[in-house]
């Protein structure tokens, strides 16, 4: 995935200067709810409950509502419904707000109209993971099974129409390799399948399934950015492999539509602080995630980025859900 917008983010933002005080947030005020469209235990999961511990200290009461379904779809829902008063949230990676536009025929949402930009939390990439299941030792080997066996070799994903879905169309296509989908609600389940044996494959964030790699319990055969993780070093990029794709996506932070200027800016101040702390930057480096914390406007430049560049190569691979 191309990043020319999306890497350039600038981190230096007016109100992230040293010393730079937070609006005040009302005490008064009932708990702030960071919504979360998939279940305990995944990657955004995880990220809401982290972010939520370090808001406490400057925002008060914060809660982690879990609304797991249609690939964040019905958290979406319920948070375009909300009042705009900046007592509701939603944490989700990109894939709903810049390729569900591309991939579902019908949405009952619209990703700019229906949501006001908060921030732009961080960036991850993924990988492709081999479960127990899997002789494969290699993308190639990976590859060559599955022409030798066409259908037999599968992966899992969160949902249909998620990222991990489209990226393993995306791989399908690049690599000719035909796999078998095999959607479940949220990444928690689909991790469970791969480690009991039950699908071949998955495309998970890296934080997801680095332990089990190092374990052994399950190998993540490449990632799908344009330079190795970290975590992983000794993983090459699809690229190395001799896969031409990279792919990569983002975290961030939306409200209901409506969210005035004043509450849309306290919203963004105090989730970029939240990502200054050096306890919280070091817990998102450690998951595999790169740090950003940016304003609305820099999300929304992010997001339109993101929702032109998919535009064609989701029309190209021909994926449309009902």
């Amino acid at each position: 995935m191309h990043r020319r917008a999306l890497w350039a983010l600038p981190l230096a933002l007016p109100f992230i200067l040293a010393g730079a005080a937070l609006p005040a947030w009302a005490q008064d005020k009932p708990a702030l709810k960071i919504v979360v469209g998939f279940p305990p235990g995944g990657s955004a999961d995880t990220l809401a409950r982290l972010m939520a511990d370090t808001l406490r200290a400057d925002v008060g009461s914060v809660i982690v509502e879990n609304r797991p379904g249609a690939g964040g779809r019905i958290a979406l829902a319920q948070v375009k419904r909300a009042a705009p008063d900046g007592q509701t949230v939603i944490l989700l990676p990109s894939g709903p707000m810049v390729l569900f536009p591309h991939v579902y025929k019908k949405l009952d949402y619209d990703p700019v109209a229906d949501f006001s930009p908060v921030s732009l939390l961080a960036r991850f990439q993924f990988g492709v993971v081999a479960g127990p299941s899997a002789p494969a030792k290699t993308v190639q080997d990976m590859i060559a099974r599955a022409k030798a066996e066409p259908g037999q070799s599968s992966y899992g994903t969160p949902g249909l129409g998620t990222l991990p879905h489209f990226m393993g169309v995306l791989f399908e296509q690049k690599a000719g390799a035909p796999l078998n989908h095999v959607p479940f609600q949220g990444g928690g389940p689909a991790n469970n399948a791969l480690l009991g044996g039950h699908i071949h494959y998955k495309f998970d964030v890296v934080s997801e399934t680095a332990e089990f790699h190092r374990s052994g319990k399950a190998r993540i055969l490449a990632v799908t950015g344009t330079q190795r993780d970290p975590q992983v070093p000794e993983v090459p990029t699809l690229r190395e492999a001799g896969i031409d794709m990279d792919a990569s996506a983002w975290f961030a932070v939306y409200g209901p539509a409506g969210l005035s200027p004043a509450v849309q800016t306290r919203l963004s101040q105090a989730f970029a602080a939240a990502v200054r702390q050096p306890a919280m930057r070091e817990r998102m480096l450690g998951l595999g995630y790169e740090p950003v914390g940016s304003s609305p406007a820099e999300l929304a430049a992010a997001q339109q980025a993101d929702l032109n560049h998919w535009a064609a190569p989701i029309k190209a691979t021909g994926v449309q859900l009902d």
